[in-house]
């Protein structure tokens, strides 16, 4: 493992520690997954991206890592006030379909957009319909722990019972006494003590689609109670890593606390991590206002605020400019710059993954031995301070003007000496490729490359040049192609 001192940005203390993993000799990390209703969203994407650079980075420095990732698959109503029909539900009905087609149909698309971003899978990705039987379970341990209650076939979080002996709000700051004093009266609140009050199992009315037998009858889980429950039963009851997006620190990791330390005794997490939100234009990105685009719409250009397509790696490089815990915007311009920055570093990826050390009589170059090891400890310790991406791309690309400068021979590799030389080209390889996710995009267009390629045979034949005429024809066939000279022009086909 190498030498490290990672540090994070502890929500619920406000400070930045430094990470140690805990025992068991793994590090436990939990991710609230999509709720698959309905296409992934860029902000998805964000989260997700944050949560697989840090999964990477961490086995980068040798750490094991229990990477759980859970798929939302119901008890995810209309209203946060425990009111309306679960959306899978819904879908499913407008749609004549199964509420398991729902998920499927959508839990296929989330995973082919990750894949297209070449995300790593996660270690568990476990669903909340699969876990019903352990949420019953936590549910009926909360009630006999006196911080549940039963009403009307519905089972709610009691509050305030919990916030005479545990800060309900810590996380997020609230103060229960405002949160009060800000609720509205909502309709359908009359079987709660108090409104602040959740659901964690509801009665499932007549016309309620996913429903399971329960000690109160048939309903369904809250929303809140998947996690706890899932997070628990694969990486313990304490584990080292929670997060998400920003939006969720309230009401749902607020609640998922509650319902650890209520069930459990002890606080779940010890870091806290949240993914800030997504402007376009410097707007808060909505649907409402027609500025919300989907990743299938970035990748083809199909957006009346787009000026063109961009690939899955430039938007990946985009998002990784910024920190996780920053605001960040998206525009042409920007994402432009991004792709120009992308390519950079593809061609310099290109070019040390094919890099040898080649002893030399070149004189050893001090100052460039220095630069090279001042520059792999900053993209590292960038990486340590709070998974700090956008800092680690300056020094990036600092190691790439010395990996251009061996490329062009301005540089000899013994000039820097083995060692060094390895550091270098390890480093830039290791992280841009294997911590940051980058993957070279190679053009899928055969058609456009074996014509180019017939234009030169046809140009070659023209000049009775037979010697390029077999080469060509060798390399295509090389790679399954075939060339065939008809009566009607030079065409190519398919190696049978």
């Amino acid at each position: 493992m190498r030498n490290h001192n990672l540090r994070v940005y502890n929500t619920l203390s406000r400070t930045k520690e430094a990470f140690a993993p805990l025992d068991p000799p793994y590090v436990g990390m939990y991710v609230c997954g999509p709720t698959v209703y309905s296409n992934v969203h860029l902000g998805n994407v964000r989260t997700f991206l944050t949560f697989d650079v840090l999964y990477r980075y961490l086995r980068y420095l040798g750490y094991k890592v229990r990477y759980v990732r859970n798929i939302t698959d119901v008890g995810h109503l209309e209203s946060d006030a425990d009111e309306g029909e679960d959306k899978i539900a819904k879908k499913a009905r407008l749609e004549r379909l199964e509420p398991m087609e729902i998920v499927q149909q959508y839990t296929n698309d989330f995973h082919e957009v990750l894949r297209r971003f070449n995300f790593l899978p996660p270690s568990v990705e476990p669903s909340a319909t699969g876990h019903i039987v352990e949420q019953i379970e936590t549910v009926k341990t909360l009630i006999e722990n006196g911080f549940a209650y039963e009403s009307g076939g519905s089972v709610y979080f009691d509050v305030l019972k919990y916030n005479q002996s545990h800060a309900y709000g810590k996380l997020s700051g609230r103060v229960v006494a405002d949160l009060l004093s800000e609720t509205r009266d909502l309709d359908g609140q009359a079987e709660k003590r108090n409104p602040l009050d959740f659901a964690l199992w509801k009665k499932a009315a007549p016309e309620h689609i996913m429903r399971w037998p329960s000690p109160w009858g048939a309903g369904f889980p809250g929303w809140h109670i998947e996690c706890t429950c899932m997070s628990t039963k694969y990486l313990g009851k304490h584990f080292d890593i929670h997060g998400g997006g920003m939006d969720l620190k309230f009401p749902h990791h607020e609640c998922e606390i509650a319902q650890a330390v209520g069930a459990h005794g002890e606080d779940p997490v010890t870091y806290w991590m949240h993914t800030n939100m997504l402007t376009v234009n410097g707007e808060k990105m909505s649907k409402s206002k027609g500025n919300s685009f989907l990743p299938a719409q970035l990748f083809a250009g199909d957006h009346p605020l787009l000026l063109q397509a961009y690939s899955p790696m430039t938007v990946r490089f985009f998002m990784l400019q910024a920190h996780y815990r920053s605001t960040l915007d998206f525009s042409n311009d920007a994402l432009i710059a991004a792709r120009k920055g992308y390519k950079r570093l593809m061609n310099g990826l290109v070019i040390a993954r094919k890099m040898q050390y080649a002893p030399s009589d070149a004189a050893p170059d001090a100052k460039a031995q220095e630069e090279v090891k001042k520059l792999v400890e900053a993209v590292h310790a960038a990486l340590d301070d709070d998974l700090n991406t956008a800092m680690a791309f300056a020094h990036l690309f600092s190691l790439l003007k010395l990996v251009n400068k061996l490329h062009t021979g301005s540089l000899a590799p013994a000039a820097l000496g083995e060692e060094t030389f390895n550091q270098l080209v390890g480093t830039f390889v290791g992280i841009t490729g294997d911590v940051l996710g980058l993957v070279e995009e190679k053009t899928e267009d055969v058609d456009h490359l074996v014509e180019a390629l017939l234009d030169l045979y046809r140009e070659a034949k023209l000049n009775k040049a037979y010697d390029k005429i077999d080469q060509i024809r060798a390399r295509l066939k090389a790679v399954g192609i075939s060339v065939k000279d008809m009566k009607t022009g030079i065409e190519w086909a398919y190696e049978e």
